[in-house]
């Protein structure tokens, strides 16, 4: 019988292939079978020195997984303050210490996706690039391309095209981006229950965070985050429950 971890991984790798829209692929590497090693890769993001190349990254998922966060580190060699150019290592604290059972591979991949829009030179990962950018950043701005081009396969741009600004699609791409990384943000109020389960009691206008609270109260089984029916006698305990009756 597969073990939790199994189910919830290969639940994560169906939603991430269902959806065409991200662009977010992730896919075991070599043996089918092992799910727990997995390459990702995602688009550069546009409006970035990044754009039109493909980023892939190598991830490990812990034995603890949903409960650590997977290990993740860039294949695709990248000039970013925040990634090593040497390793592929990353430096985000959603892969740390802001880490939450209930984010998945794809809202980590997400993040990745957004750090490249978003440096932060000042937490950096690679020393050398963060003072680039901060010093020189028209030279990081093309350094980085350059890489883009040579590693992640992006279109070359000549010197007096710039990036004198993103486009329509580029505003639009990075508004989908900051709306799937909110969405990824708002699930982890659900505190891993499945979100129609809270959204039940919700609808009677109760707050999420109540009725999470009092599924935890009288210890609700998360399943996983898949959805089920409760039994009546828990529907009758947790709406007593959140109108504050004994």
């Amino acid at each position: 019988m597969a073990s939790s971890r199994s189910r919830r991984i290969a639940k994560e790798l169906a939603d991430i292939h269902a959806d065409t829209h991200s662009q977010i692929i992730a896919v075991p590497v070599g043996n089918d079978e092992d799910i727990t090693h997995l390459r990702g890769s995602f688009p550069g993001p546009p409006g970035t020195p990044y754009e039109g190349g493909t980023y892939e990254v190598d991830i490990q998922i812990p034995t603890e997984y949903p409960f650590r966060p997977p290990v993740m580190k860039f294949v695709t060699k990248v000039w970013h303050p925040n990634i090593s150019s040497q390793t592929g290592a990353i430096c985000l604290d959603t892969l740390s210490t802001a880490w939450s059972p209930v984010l998945t591979i794809k809202s980590a991949l997400l993040s990745l996706q957004s750090l490249l829009t978003t440096p932060e030179p000042k937490d950096p990962q690679d020393a050398e690039v963060a003072r680039m950018l901060l010093s020189k950043p028209k030279e990081f701005e093309r350094t980085a391309q350059e890489w883009a081009a040579k590693y992640a396969g992006a279109p070359r741009k000549h010197a007096a095209e710039g990036s004198g600004g993103a486009t329509d699609e580029s505003l639009r791409q990075q508004e989908r981006l900051a709306k799937q990384l909110q969405e990824a943000e708002d699930l982890s109020r659900y505190d891993g229950y499945n979100k129609d389960m809270i959204d039940r009691f919700c609808s009677m206008g109760f707050d999420v965070d109540r009725v999470v609270a009092a599924f935890k109260f009288y210890g609700i089984d998360d399943n996983d985050g898949e959805d089920y029916e409760l039994e009546e006698a828990y529907m009758g305990d947790i709406t007593a429950h959140l109108l504050g009756e004994p």
